[in-house]
């Protein structure tokens, strides 16, 4: 599969309003037009999150983004997010989602975050996690299809996200 990620750009955000206005991104996001805001933010430089959109075959099929937990170890995120406390300052959060619902269990997922993951290692990141929200039974498989792992001190503990850590060897082979 060719994946490609492109930052995301000012020119994006049209697309990215219709996304998040999308049933399936609706029922996992936000408000639309404050998770729009966050975005704008990101590219604008006023957050340290780095957003992508994810390419197929040449085709946009979805957002992908890096966010880095030391920069939300503050108290303010601390108190709305305890189990930040808990996660390593030099670590890295993703977050995924795919813009088609007709393209939602096919292994696209699974396959970016894979190819995803394998860029930040390459770039020196050792810790990665994910935080789906755990009632998201799809997202919670893909994310284990990729090498994902709950931390299981954490279980129970982080409210609506089941904290997920990067674990290379339990990716899936049965590609």
């Amino acid at each position: 599969m060719d994946v490609r990620f492109e930052p995301v750009s000012r020119e994006h955000l049209p697309m990215l309003a219709e996304w998040l206005h999308r049933h399936h991104w609706l029922h996992w996001w936000g408000e639309p037009e404050v998770e729009l805001s966050y975005i704008r933010d990101m590219i604008e430089g006023r957050d340290t999150t780095c957003p992508y959109i994810f390419h197929i075959g040449g085709e946009p099929m979805g957002y992908i983004q890096c966010w880095f937990i030391g920069d939300h170890q503050s108290v303010q995120w601390i108190a709305d997010h305890p189990w930040l406390a808990g996660l390593q300052s030099d670590a890295v959060g993703v977050d995924l989602s795919i813009a088609d619902p007709r393209m939602l269990s096919k292994g696209i997922g699974s396959r970016v975050l894979q190819t995803f993951v394998a860029r930040l290692v390459a770039d020196g990141w050792r810790t990665i996690i994910i935080d789906p929200d755990p009632g998201n039974g799809r997202a919670v498989r893909a994310y284990e299809k990729a090498g994902f792992r709950a931390i299981p001190e954490l279980v129970g503990k982080s409210g609506d996200s089941l904290i997920m850590r990067y674990e290379p060897e339990t990716v899936s082979r049965t590609e």
